[in-house]
């Protein structure tokens, strides 16, 4: 099923579908989806209201007319428990959530509550007595967290929206690994009245989306100013748009860490390209302030503030609280009180040096996370890696910046996602720059290469010069022949197609944009060319193939099926780290 709000609007109003069928279609999917994504499902009974109430009116009369959405367990939905993924902790709210209330209000309909790293503590989604969410994308691996949830109900296609909180990337993190929009507003845009907290000062109410613009609708229904929050903030929703000749900053080469993680590393490197094909002008910047400030986030005051949300209870029920939880929420030492004031003064300096770097151009662009990693990898290092995780996410709100969660192409099959970011109240301008991200995506064009344009060859590096982007590995179907042809610029394999003698063949795929693939081809010498070429699975892409002159002027190697294995292929293994 189309999940995507303006689909299920537009099919409700022209009568090709109904929110009973809908909800009763999501609820025979989440029955079959995995358990370890709710902590409670409203029953139909629950839902009936909803339902009686949105069949009074017309699909026209509400935003979100019988749109279903999910809610992270620990924002408040009124007769359903809040367990913060913490049964002992459960209470019985009376009312709901101020942006829960804004969206029931708007039409929309919850259909549960979602599983979390317990009490919000955590990156990595599984660090809950309700199970670890799993990874739909990638098998193995951590669904991200603490919204994990949220994120993976959006994945599994259970709903069309989710909340989520975000107080050092918990919404950002897990919206990267499961290819979502993660729209973390500026503190104070969206109420966390209802939320139960983890660092009150810092804590906002994220979103979870399919597309920017269902993104973008959201946020604008849910900033609301409300008075029962004492840190709800009023800010313009007509931010100034991005400029037409727009910049974005990046940290300094030496300033990016991807953990080893080499696919992420060249993702990034394409999203670079990718933010320039749309109209955007690079610029470094000092990065190191942000980092500092990052580094605030467990190792200054702050971490008392999560202890004074629910170090209390903790202390009286330690045996209901995961150890790793625990461990973190629990100071070891108490920290003198001049140390807390010391805290806050480091944090306004390097405030005042981050922002005059964020200033020097209209958003910065950095990775979503550095790397992924597997679940048994977390359960073994659950600390450090859990920290890693939060690079590029920690500073976030303390710095008071505002940030949008971008999906990019998979890096080495595995998702990836970079995060656009700039100061409070600037939230328009990242859907701006999100939307022209998505228009330049559309000129975008696919080429499987077979020599030395392969990772670890001798020309690989045109490829990255152009921007392309790794999409996965591949074979042909059994219907090509390699003629390795020895030029005066080297070896280079030219690939024909022999339907009755040929092999499957390793190839690799990129994408590029149109603009870098008209370049591209311009520097490939005869005989070789772009053709179609036929894969393993059926689907046929653009290639690098030769005239069959080739097979007259040079003997093809029938056990040559990898260029790589050619003597004269020029291939470094060493070069891929």
């Amino acid at each position: 099923m189309n999940l995507d709000i303006s689909y299920l609007l537009n099919s409700y109003r022209n009568g090709s579908l109904s929110v009973r069928q809908v909800i009763t279609d999501l609820g025979i999917a989440a029955a079959k989806a995995p358990s370890e994504i709710w902590i409670f499902r409203l029953a139909s009974e629950q839902l009936e209201s909803y339902l009686v109430n949105l069949e009074s009116r017309s699909p026209d009369s509400l935003p979100l007319y019988g749109i279903p959405f999910a809610i992270k367990d620990n924002i408040d939905l009124s007769g359903v428990p809040t367990t913060a993924a913490c049964p002992a902790y459960a209470y019985n709210p009376t009312c709901s959530a101020h942006v829960v209330e804004l969206l029931i209000q708007a039409g929309a309909i919850p259909i549960g509550k979602t599983n979390m790293d317990q009490f919000a503590t955590g990156l990595v989604g599984v660090r809950s007595p309700y199970g670890a969410v799993p990874n739909k994308l990638s098998p193995g691996y951590i669904s991200g967290g603490s919204s994990s949830g949220s994120a993976a109900a959006l994945s599994y296609e259970l709903v069309s929206f989710s909340l989520g909180t975000d107080t050092a990337g918990s919404g950002r993190i897990p919206a990267a690994f499961n290819e979502l929009f993660g729209v973390k507003p500026s503190k104070g845009a969206l109420s966390t009245f209802g939320v139960v907290p983890a660092c009150r000062s810092l804590d906002c109410v994220s979103i979870f989306a399919r597309n920017c613009a269902d993104a973008r609708m959201l946020f604008e229904l849910c900033a609301d100013y409300d008075r029962k929050d004492p840190y709800s903030r009023k800010f313009s929703k007509t931010d100034t748009p991005l400029p037409l000749n727009w910049k974005f900053a990046v940290p300094q080469k030496e300033q990016l860490n991807f953990f080893g993680n080499r696919a992420y590393k060249e993702a990034f490197s394409a999203a670079v390209h990718c933010l320039k094909a749309a109209g955007g002008t690079a610029v470094e910047i000092d990065f190191s302030p942000f980092m500092e400030a990052a580094r605030l986030l467990y190792n200054g005051p702050w971490v008392y503030e999560r202890y004074s949300a629910v170090g209390k209870f903790i202390e009286t029920h330690p045996g209901e609280v995961l150890p790793v939880i625990r461990q973190i929420i629990t100071p070891t030492a108490a920290m003198h009180p001049s140390e807390v004031f010391d805290g806050f003064h480091k944090l306004q300096e390097l405030k005042a040096i981050a922002d005059r770097e964020l200033a020097k151009a209209d958003l910065l662009l950095t990775p979503t996370a550095g790397t992924i990693y597997q679940i048994d990898e977390v359960c073994v290092d659950p600390i450090q890696l859990n920290s890693n995780l939060g690079y590029y996410t920690n500073y976030m709100n303390l710095l008071d910046y505002c940030a949008i969660a971008v999906p990019m192409e998979r890096a080495d099959g595995l998702p990836f996602g970079i995060t656009l970011t700039a100061p409070a109240g600037a939230e328009q301008r990242l859907f701006d720059c999100c939307e022209q991200i998505a228009q330049s995506a559309v000129d975008q064009y696919n080429i499987a290469v077979f020599g030395a344009h392969l990772r670890g060859c001798p020309l690989h590096y045109e490829l990255k010069e152009a921007g392309a982007i790794f999409v996965k590995e591949a074979l042909t179907s059994s219907s090509y022949c390699i003629y390795p042809m020895v030029t005066k610029t080297g070896a280079k394999p030219a690939l024909v197609r022999k339907i009755d003698q040929g092999n499957s063949c390793y190839c690799e795929i990129y994408r590029m944009s149109g603009a870098a693939f008209a370049q591209f081809i311009q520097k490939i010498p005869p005989p070789l060319g772009i053709g179609k070429v036929e894969l393993l699975d059926g689907q046929w892409i653009s290639g690098f193939i030769s005239e069959a002159i080739s097979a007259e002027l040079f003997s093809a190697d029938p056990d040559l099926h990898d260029w790589r294995n050619h003597p004269d292929s020029g291939y470094n293994k060493e070069t891929l780290a």
